[in-house]
C-alpha cells in the first residue's frame, strides 16, 4: 500500500479516537466529575496516539510536516461533522461548509506543487 495512504487510513483510525476521546464525555459522562471523564479520556487517547505516530511516521517519508498536518485537519473535521451530528446530535450548520472550503484551499496551498505537472 502506499504510503499516503497508509498514512491516511491510520490518521482516519486515529481521528475516530481522538474525537471519542476528545468529545464522548460531553455526553456520556457530564454528571461524573471532571477527572473521571479525564482519565477516561486518556485511555481513549492511547489508542488514538498507536495510530497517529505511526502514521505520521509514515507520512513523513514522503510528505512534508505541513502537509501532514493540513491532512490531520482535513481528516479531523472529516470524522467531527459525522460524529457531532449522529452521536451528539448537534445540528448540521452551514458554518461546517465553510470550514470545509477554507481547509480545502489549505489543502491546495500545501500541495500544489505534488499537483503540478
Amino acid at each position: 500500500m502506499p504510503p499516503v495512504l497508509l498514512s491516511i487510513g491510520l490518521l482516519l483510525c486515529s481521528n475516530v479516537f481522538m474525537t471519542f476521546a476528545w468529545y464522548a464525555h460531553l455526553k456520556e459522562l457530564n454528571q461524573k466529575p471532571w477527572i473521571v471523564a479525564a482519565l477516561l479520556s486518556w485511555g481513549i487517547a492511547l489508542f488514538e496516539y498507536l495510530f497517529q505516530v505511526p502514521a505520521n511516521r509514515i507520512g513523513y517519508s514522503v510528505l512534508s510536516v505541513g502537509q501532514l498536518k493540513i491532512l490531520q485537519e482535513v481528516i479531523t473535521l472529516s470524522v467531527f461533522v459525522p460524529f457531532s451530528v449522529l452521536y451528539l446530535k448537534e445540528p448540521l450548520k452551514l458554518d461546517y461548509l465553510w470550514a470545509g472550503l477554507c481547509l480545502v484551499g489549505a489543502a491546495f496551498f500545501m500541495f500544489r506543487s505534488r499537483l503540478m505537472l
